[in-house]
């Protein structure tokens, strides 16, 4: 099994030191598509997953989720985070058995999730609706001093919305400070993505870069290329792939991706789970 870079104590020795360059931007891969960011002391963990909820589930079936990487860090010992974001319903990016934990160690936690999904995530998360703040695809950011969110869709694979027209599955443009990230979720390309993110002035990309193969039985992503196309096609100043060397059965290698990148001049880096980098 993969080991990650820094974990459990290591890992958050590198964060709590990351504090003294309190005007640089860090951030931490931790595995599939969770990422903690730091900025002015103030950290927001986006997707995290932190458990083995997924294995234990599907253990005996025929679709089983065998881990390919180590745990990063336990959930309920980051009590520092202010904000954690799930940009869909599935356990990979909204998983109880992190963030019921997350939840008690940060009383005021600021949970955000797509309107859409705000039942299913209560009931998932055993708290009341009204704990959870909804974001929706509209032209008003949401504001969590000092995160600035904006929702856009994301088609996984298709772009789906409730009786109310709210998209279940969202990507966020998060600006922090003087940066601007852009993180999908789970997503494939459709048209008019690009042109909604050539809206922002996007400074580090997250993408997804399994692909998508019916034979897997899941719902798919961007692959290697796909991820730099769009990168490129923004003009993103670096793109970092996410979404591979989780599980065995779902995974691709990033060496696809870097190919690619290198092939079109698209700046980007490739994070290994656990490592964390600044701006």
């Amino acid at each position: 099994m993969i080991k990650p870079v820094l974990q459990d104590d290591g890992f958050i020795e590198d964060v709590l030191r990351a504090k003294e360059n309190a005007d640089h931007l860090h951030l931490w891969w931790l595995g599939q598509s969770g990422y903690l960011v730091q900025w002015q002391g103030y950290h927001l963990l986006i997707d995290p997953y932190l458990s083995d909820s997924l294995t234990k589930k599907y253990a005996a079936t025929n679709k089983p989720h065998v881990r390919m990487t180590e745990r990063v860090i336990a959930p309920e010992r980051l009590d520092f985070v202010d904000v954690v974001t799930s940009s869909h319903n599935h356990t990979d990016h909204l998983d109880g058995e992190t963030l019921i934990p997350l939840l008690k160690a940060n009383p005021n936690l600021t949970v955000i999730v797509p309107r859409a999904n705000v039942n299913f995530a209560a009931e998932r998360l055993q708290i009341p609706p009204e704990r959870l703040t909804p974001i929706r695809v509209d032209d008003v950011p949401l504001i969590v001093d000092p995160f600035s969110f904006q929702a856009i869709p994301s088609a996984h694979e298709s772009l789906e919305m409730n009786e109310n027209g709210d998209h279940r599955f969202v990507g966020l443009v998060i600006k922090i400070g003087p940066w601007t990230i852009y993180h999908s979720g789970d997503c494939i390309p459709y048209e008019g993505l690009a042109q909604q993110l050539k809206n922002y002035r996007i400074d580090v990309a997250l993408l997804p870069i399994n692909g998508r193969d019916p034979a897997r039985g899941v719902a798919g992503n961007f692959n290697g290329e796909e991820a730099v196309g769009l990168a490129k096609e923004v003009d993103a100043k670096l793109v970092i792939p996410c979404h591979y060397e989780m599980f065995e059965f779902n995974t691709a290698s990033p060496a696809g991706f870097i190919q690619f990148a290198n092939r079109s001049s698209q700046h980007y880096r490739v994070l290994k789970c656990g490592e964390g980098m600044s701006l």
